[in-house]
Order: structure tokens, then C-alpha cells, then sequence
């Protein structure tokens, strides 16, 4: 047996979220909707502007894995903090969680721990401003065989794409995990980022990858046919697993050739923060424990309404009661 059922390496990141009208926005010059990279200072003015604040540890794929944790999986997370305050909440908060936070926070750094301004408008729409400090730095010294081949499956973070030296970190991680016979894959992240990277991205997903999971806009990204179904195919070829979120409108997956559609009820959200990567928890977690596919796309679908459902990114239900309730487990 494997120590580890899940790990996932990407960006270690506190988040602050604070609830605020569409008007903070405008006047602070944030864009609604999306998330923004910032500098040191922007991100101390952003910071200090917010009102009852609510400090969690995030990142992406760091949500995920604290999902698949909710579910019971063994998981580890590979990703750099500081040791300054922030970076011991952060690896305290993931070690509270029950996730191996495998890497110690680094005292010798320049870089301050990465953090994540987020307000969330009325209508549950998140604005990320992201100051990456630290987190961005990762690089494949921060990858230890004992954690990479040891995972049964290995989930990466597409926004450390954006550096050669987590690019490396990926092709270093992705190779010890499907040399010891483990399944690695991707989220896509974000479609700017595939902008930036679209050759590299794809080369990774056709190699490197078994599985890729994505929204609908990151999907439409890798190959820009201007047409869903067209990108779906043009993926599915190159990947033997493609998961294609769409928001109140499902859940897309190809898997070897076979398609299945899963189908949602539309809720407003109370926050949508987290969405995508609670339905990775979920899916993940049924691919780690033999489900089908539409049994662990409707996994993901219910880990997704409940973190939309409240505050924050990451579960506050027991998410496996959850899944028995619906006959999931």
C-alpha cells in the first residue's frame, strides 16, 4: 500500500476573504469576476481595505486535497510557505487537517508567504487579487521521491505553470509517481495561463498526464476550435481522461473513448469560491476509490454544492455522509 492515496503540489496560499458590495470594487480598482495577480504593496493596500476578514489556507489544488481529506483519502501536499507568521498558519492549518504538509516552511527567504485577497460580491462572485510571494518559487528540489512515488495519484496546479522552475517541479513529480505505477494529472487553472503556455501545456497533458480536469473556458483554451465539442474531442485524443466542468450546466467527461454527461440542479450560490476545486475533491475521491465515472462525477457535483453553499473554499460538512445520503458510498 501506498503512503499516500492523493497529493497535490501547487500554490500554498492563506486566503482572506471578506464579503463587500459591488461598489468597494469600482472604487478599489478591482475587476470583478476574475483573479488578479498583484505586487507586495497592492496586495498590503488590498489587504488592510478589507473588512472582517476570515483567514483560511488555500491555494487550488490545496483546497482539493483538503476535500479529499474531508473524504478520508491519505494525502500530502507539496508547496512552499515561509516560516514567517502566515506560513506557520498555513502548515499548521494543513497538518490540523490531517494533510502531510511535506515540506518544513523555509527560513532562509526573501519572499514573504504567498496570500489571496478575495471579496465576495452579493451574488456570490469571487475577485481574487493574489500576491504569490513564496509559493511561486517551488521548483523541483521541493519534490521528494519518498512523496511523489508514493502517491497512487499525483494533481498538479496549473498556475506554477507560469515558471520554468515549476515546470520542472511537474515533469519531476509526474515521472516518479507513473514510474511507480501512480496516475498523475492536471488542472488547467486558468485560461490566461494556458495563453501564456499553450505549447508547453499541451505537450504535458499528451506525455506526462492521465488525466486532465478543467472548466469550461480552460477546455475551450488548449486548442481555441471556438466550439466545446470540437475541444472536447481534440483533448480526449491526446488524453485518455478529460473532466469538463460547465457550471449549472454539468459535468462533461471522456474517458477512453466513452462519453458521460452529468447533469445538475442551478443554485445560487452563497460563494462559488472553491467550486471547481471541491468538485476535483470529489471526483478524485472516486477515482481513488473505484467508482465509475458517473458515479464519481456526481461525487464531485455534490462536493461542489456543498462548498457553494457557505463561506469559504473548502468543506464544512462531513462530505462522506454527504455521499451516503445520495447513495454514493
Amino acid at each position: 500500500m501506498k503512503t499516500y492515496q492523493l497529493v497535490g503540489i501547487g500554490n500554498a496560499v492563506v486566503d482572506v476573504i471578506a464579503r463587500t458590495e459591488d461598489a468597494f470594487l469600482d472604487r478599489m480598482g478591482i475587476e470583478k469576476g476574475i483573479m488578479q495577480l498583484v505586487e507586495q504593496d497592492r496586495g498590503e493596500t488590498l489587504y488592510h481595505a478589507m473588512g472582517n476578514r476570515v483567514q483560511t489556507p488555500g491555494g487550488s489544488v490545496a483546497n482539493t486535497i483538503a476535500g479529499a481529506g474531508n473524504l478520508g483519502l491519505r494525502t500530502g501536499f507539496i508547496g512552499r510557505v515561509r516560516d514567517d507568521e502566515l506560513g506557520r498558519f498555513y502548515a499548521e492549518a494543513m497538518t490540523n487537517e490531517g494533510i502531510a504538509f511535506v515540506n518544513a516552511p523555509v527560513s532562509a527567504a526573501d519572499l514573504p508567504t504567498s496570500r489571496s485577497m478575495i471579496f465576495v460580491s452579493p451574488d456570490g462572485e469571487r475577485s481574487m487579487n493574489t500576491y504569490l510571494g513564496i509559493s511561486a518559487e517551488l521548483g523541483p528540489e521541493d519534490v521528494a521521491e519518498a512523496v511523489a512515488g508514493q502517491a497512487e495519484i499525483l494533481f498538479l496546479e496549473g498556475y506554477l505553470f507560469d515558471k520554468d522552475k515549476g515546470k520542472e517541479a511537474f515533469l519531476k513529480a509526474a515521472r516518479l509517481c507513473r514510474a511507480a505505477g501512480g496516475q498523475a494529472g492536471i488542472a488547467i487553472s486558468d485560461p490566461f495561463c494556458v495563453e501564456r503556455h499553450r505549447d508547453d501545456f499541451l505537450r504535458l497533458i499528451e506525455h506526462e498526464m492521465d488525466f486532465v480536469i478543467g472548466n469550461e473556458a480552460e477546455i475551450r483554451s488548449l486548442y481555441r476550435n471556438d466550439d466545446l465539442e470540437a475541444d472536447l474531442a481534440a483533448v480526449a485524443a491526446i488524453c485518455p481522461l478529460v473532466v469538463c466542468t460547465r457550471s449549472g450546466d454539468g459535468v462533461t467527461i471522456m474517458h477512453e473513448g466513452v462519453r458521460t454527461d452529468i447533469p445538475v440542479t442551478k443554485v445560487t450560490p452563497v460563494d462559488a469560491t472553491g467550486a471547481g476545486d471541491q468538485f476535483a475533491a470529489g471526483f478524485l475521491f472516486g477515482l481513488a476509490t473505484g467508482a465509475d465515472m458517473a458515479r464519481a462525477g456526481r461525487m464531485g457535483c455534490t462536493a461542489a454544492e456543498e462548498v457553494i453553499g457557505h463561506i469559504g473554499p473548502r468543506p464544512e460538512a462531513d462530505l462522506r455522509a454527504l455521499f451516503a445520503a445520495r447513495g454514493l458510498i
